[in-house]
């Protein structure tokens, strides 16, 4: 048999765990070859290389990002290979499997949850007797009736091969992100989250995972991303993983963990801030909201004071990034009620604030019991709500403004000081900042076009002047200072009106060539020319915060792309 693995991944930078687990697992019987595409190929071009390979059997890991169009790619190689049997498997179909059933007649078999062992006993049933009451866990249409088989016991994890040595998948590592699991389950059980519905948390060999990671690194994987659900559930085992890749990391390398901030000791994160390399390692941190009666109606305990304790303390190290999760839409979080939770948060300054939307995933508590909120969603994935009893479509636009600008403006920190100045002088709070600025943005129209980092900038200078805002002359100091900062080259033209005529620049250009050290030792050590001077750097007056006037001068290395801020007083270059 040729058997092929596919699915459609969200970005060409992801790889697909699912599929070289059941490779590994399929091998030496049988041998496979995986087919990865992105969302955003065209599916004429996924069929035509789809049906290039001949394959006899595809399977297709689907979720809800990818079901969709996968449906699509589907629909299309029925038609050109009548005989191919399909089977698809993954989170997204391994739910309400007679609607996949009924809705889905292209398709021959559904491998419900965890797959290695299922997917291989199919192959073997497809290769030989074709009963399918030998296969545990799949779902199958006989005589136009569904029919379950009951899963399997559970895999010991320690026993399964690794899914990291392929040959073909080695060009790649340095390329792509790289996803490994250690632990598959949940120990809590968040009514929105698929991972609540397993019970129970089971662990690979921790050695083979060592392997696997030394592997990796060895064959140039720049990003290695964990998958388990609750990272440091166990201290012990998190900190001889984290000592381990602390010990034997390779430089560049970087590991993303998903943790669960309220149960991490403090002598943990200690450890990290002193003996972790900055930025080896990096933490993704579900909250998703901070409202007590919204977490109980959700069955998610969380101690909001410990987590704060545990992203302080990270933040303060200075070692780690952080990306913290919200979720608007959960049961009982009103508009106001979401705004403090984003405003708690966001207080904590993480270097990224995700703000998600709440989708009714298949199999979740919270779908199931989705009239008790009277929510509504999407039909088709990703099953995204509407509205429900406390939160209306309007209010969800209005945060989807939030998402928006907080994407550009933030998150991608473009211009921390001004965002800084903003949220705490000028704005009540933050929400109310990004709140006002992505409604406006929203009706210029700006979210249906394209823009430029010069762009953002005038577009936040003409939102604070058109509402405006007191202190603009040192809100535009602030911009100067992080447009300045974000160049790695010396941009040709800013997005500002210079306040200095040529002469004023050439007479303080002058003064600087002289005396450089009225700049300091820093730029004294450059030992800059003239030509070096009026060709590599931007010199611009500003206000500060004090209501001083000041000079900035930014320098461009030409060679490295790095650049260096300088501030000095007026009064200083005329003292010299």
């Amino acid at each position: 048999m040729k058997v092929v693995l596919s699915t459609l991944n969200a970005k060409f930078i992801h790889t697909n765990l699912a599929l070289r687990n059941l490779k590994s697992y399929a091998e030496p019987e049988y041998s496979s070859e995986i087919a990865e595409y992105t969302i955003k190929d065209p599916a004429m071009n996924i069929v035509s290389d789809l049906f290039s390979k001949k394959p006899d059997v595809i399977g297709f890991s689907c979720y809800i990002w990818n079901i969709e169009e996968t449906i699509t790619v589907i629909g299309m190689l029925r038609k050109i290979l009548p005989d191919v049997t399909i089977v698809l498997g993954g989170p997204e179909v391994s739910y309400d499997v007679t609607y996949w059933l009924d809705r889905l007649k292209d398709i021959d078999f559904i491998v419900i949850g965890e797959g290695e062992q299922t997917f291989k006993q199919l192959l073997t049933e497809l290769d030989s007797e074709k009963d399918w009451a030998n296969v545990h866990g799949i779902a199958y249409l006989k005589d136009g009736k569904p029919v379950v088989n009951p899963q399997r016991n559970k895999l010991d994890l320690r026993e399964l091969p690794s899914p990291f040595r392929f040959e073909e998948d080695l060009p790649n590592l340095s390329k792509r992100i790289t996803y490994i699991e250690t632990s598959r389950g949940c120990p809590f059980r968040c009514q929105f989250c698929l991972s609540s519905i397993e019970v129970g948390v089971r662990y690979f060999d921790r050695e083979k995972v060592k392997e696997d990671i030394r592997f990796l690194m060895k064959h140039g994987a720049k990003t290695i991303k964990f998958v388990d659900r609750t990272f440091n559930i166990s201290r012990s085992y998190a900190m001889e993983m984290f000592q381990f890749l602390i010990d034997e990391h390779l430089p560049g390398t970087v590991f993303q963990f998903e943790i669960t901030a309220d149960i991490m000791r403090p002598e943990v994160i200690q450890f990290l801030n002193d003996n972790a390399p900055k930025g080896l390692f990096r933490f993704e941190i579900g909250i998703q909201s901070t409202n007590d009666e919204t977490n109980d109606l959700v069955m998610r305990k969380q101690n909001y004071q410990k987590l704060t304790r545990t992203v302080t303390m990270v933040k303060d190290g200075g070692k780690i990034d952080q990306h913290l999760d919200l979720i608007a839409g959960l049961p009982e979080e009103d508009y106001h009620s979401f705004r403090k939770t984003f405003n708690d948060v966001f207080a904590l300054r993480p270097e990224e604030l995700q703000l998600g939307f709440l989708k009714m995933l298949r199999g979740t508590g919270l779908r199931i019991r989705a009239n008790d909120h009277q929510y509504i969603y999407m039909d088709h994935s990703p099953y995204e709500i509407l509205g429900n009893n406390v939160l209306s479509f309007d209010d969800i636009v209005r945060i989807k403004q939030v998402e928006d600008v907080l994407e550009k403006y933030w998150n991608d920190h473009r211009m921390d000081k001004t965002i800084e100045y903003l949220v705490t002088t000028i704005f009540e709070t933050p929400f109310d900042f990004f709140q006002q600025f992505g409604s406006y943005w929203e009706n210029q129209g700006w979210s249906r076009i394209g823009h430029q980092l010069e762009d953002l900038f005038r577009r936040l200078h003409q939102f604070l002047l058109e509402i405006k805002v007191d202190n603009v002359d040192i809100i535009e100091g602030l911009m100067k200072w992080d447009y300045l900062q974000n160049q790695r080259y010396k941009p040709r033209k800013a997005w500002w009106k210079h306040e200095m005529t040529k002469s004023d620049r050439s007479e303080v250009y002058q003064r600087i060539l002289v005396s450089p050290s009225m700049i300091g030792e820093e730029f004294t050590h450059l030992e800059l020319s003239e030509k070096d001077l009026y060709k590599h750097t931007i010199l611009e007056q500003i206000k500060t915060a004090d209501g001083t006037s000041q000079y900035i001068l930014a320098y461009y290395e030409p060679s490295s792309g790095e650049s260096k801020l300088f501030t000095f007083d007026k009064e200083t270059v005329y003292e010299y």
